[in-house]
């Protein structure tokens, strides 16, 4: 059926990302150092590990973040910083088994590529210092391409680069001047062919719909020249408008953003442009091509998500090192301090900067499990419930039933052993996924 705009408005409720579950918000202190120290001499000898690297500074603001970074232009206090990062990760190393290998590692920000040559390489090799580097470890980093230069190439090459996420957002002069990120076609093409040319063998390309002053033609003309960089891998994410909690978001015109009507069809076209290129659409707000590990992944129900979005990584705990950091271990989730001269005293002397998280009950692991099947494979099955306490599986089988009898949409059609969300639906995925959420419902 077609949606009307009331339809839209009414199905268009804020609901989680679902890079966790339970979600941030509902971290609290009782997870601190202490805990986290447990859970890490806890894991297994034979623990896969994933390693996040969080770099909290860019050199400009741009008005659209909502990640946690200060703007510097000197560069004292990115080396600062960097001691401290590399003092974490020798803590770390020293209580995670000396058997466990990493299999990943991500830098974000921030701005990764604000560190310097020099300090790229001191890092990596705190890395492997600190830990044992499967041979096949994929090493990504996401890449501002403004200035970027060949020395920073050359230095993350050296490092074992594997992947590169540069993001765009929008190519639009219009749009970059109203979220203050100025970035040419140009510029963006030079630093994807200077890594392909250093035989970096995947790419990915982040961009977003719903900023100020973006319409459906804007948004073409972007993805348009997005694939003609043919990336392996597209995010597409929607802004989302939070100034509250973000206040360099007050400068954006709040009359210049796309109501929720408008979004939904921007995500829409957008979506029908990527596929009609032969990328394969993945989750909610991913985009792959047939070849790319994402997309075997999605093709043979292996996709997971974790903080990063979408992965094909499959260790058992993800380590999150820098300020505001959070890790995901078989226990539950922890989060370092978000405070950046707090995060250092306690990595310079040392210590655990962890602050806050959540221990996964019984419930959480089944609701997570469900959410997960639901994020990645757009469906419900019982399957994901073996071995549930009796009651639990009922309930959650009971509310699946719930979605299927509710649904006057053609959003979901019934499988033999729960439900699949149809194409129709796929863009209220998370809504859907929502009614799983036992925290929501309190």
């Amino acid at each position: 059926m077609t949606l009307t705009p009331d339809d839209i408005r009414a199905l268009a409720a804020p609901v989680p990302r679902y890079t966790s579950y339970p979600t941030a918000p509902h971290f609290h202190a009782g997870v601190d150092a202490t805990v986290y120290g447990g859970w890490l001499s806890a894991l297994p000898d034979n623990a896969k590990l994933s390693l996040y690297f969080h770099v909290p500074f860019c050199d400009t603001l741009c008005w659209f973040c909502g990640c946690h970074t200060k703007i510097t232009r000197r560069y004292e206090p990115v080396r600062d910083y960097l001691d401290a990062l590399m003092a974490e990760t020798a803590t770390l190393g020293m209580l995670v088994p000396a058997p466990a290998q990493v299999t990943h590692i991500h830098w974000g920000g921030g701005s990764p590529t604000m560190l310097k040559p020099d300090d790229i390489r001191r890092l990596s090799d705190a890395t492997k210092a600190a830990f044992r580097l499967d041979g096949s470890c994929d090493f990504a980093v996401e890449i501002d391409p403004r200035g970027l230069d060949d020395a920073h190439m050359d230095a993350l090459v050296a490092a074992g680069l594997t992947r590169v996420s540069i993001g765009v957002q929008d190519f639009d002069i219009a749009v970059q001047q109203a979220i203050n990120r100025i970035q040419s076609v140009e510029e963006t093409r030079r630093v994807v062919d200077g890594f392909r040319a250093r035989g970096v063998s995947s790419l990915n390309i982040d961009a977003i719909y719903g900023l100020p002053h973006q319409t459906r033609r804007r948004l073409e003309n972007t993805l348009r020249e997005v694939v003609r960089l043919r990336p392996d891998r597209i995010a597409l994410f929607g802004y989302a408008h939070v100034p509250w909690m973000k206040k360099h978001m007050s400068m954006i015109e709040e009359e210049a953003l796309a109501d929720v009507v408008e979004r939904y069809h921007q995500a829409e076209l957008a979506a029908a442009l990527l596929v009609g290129e032969g990328y394969e659409r993945i989750g909610i707000d991913h985009f792959a091509l047939p070849h790319d590990s994402l997309a075997i992944a999605a093709r043979a129900g292996t996709l997971q998500r974790n903080f990063q979005g979408y992965t094909v990584d499959p260790a058992d705990a993800l380590l999150g090192l820098g300020a505001s950091a959070i890790g995901s271990l078989p226990q539950g989730y922890v989060q370092n301090t978000t405070a950046t001269p707090s995060y250092m005293r306690a990595a310079l002397e040392g210590r655990l900067a962890a602050e806050r998280g959540v221990a996964l009950s019984e419930e959480d692991r089944l609701r997570r499990a469900v959410i997960e099947q639901m994020m990645c494979g757009l469906e419900f099955s019982t399957r994901s419930l073996a071995g549930a306490d009796a009651g639990l599986a009922t309930a959650l089988i009971g509310e699946a039933r719930a979605i299927v009898n509710e649904d006057t949409y053609g959003f979901i059609e019934p499988t033999a052993d729960g439900f699949r969300v149809t194409e129709a639906g796929r863009p209220f995925l998370r809504s859907i996924a929502a009614r799983f959420d036992g925290y929501l419902k309190k």
